[in-house]
């Protein structure tokens, strides 16, 4: 039987909403083991002079804890 543990984070990228999941999974990785799948909970883009500046991501990160 397994059991899976659920946390949350904010990710942001400069390029795109996808940058910034990709981004978010890459550095959750360093810490967490057997990561299985992100659910975007939000998004928002930062608009600094007209213009978006940031783009960012609230995702739930499911891992299987080790036994």
């Amino acid at each position: 039987m397994s059991v899976a543990k659920v946390t949350e984070i904010i990710s942001s990228s400069s390029k795109s909403f996808d940058d910034a999941v990709a981004e978010g999974v890459k550095r959750a990785d360093k810490t967490l083991n057997n990561i299985k799948s992100v659910w975007i909970k939000d998004q928002k883009a930062m608009v600094k002079d007209g213009k978006i500046s940031e783009y960012r991501v609230t995702m739930k990160v499911s891992f299987v804890l080790k036994d």
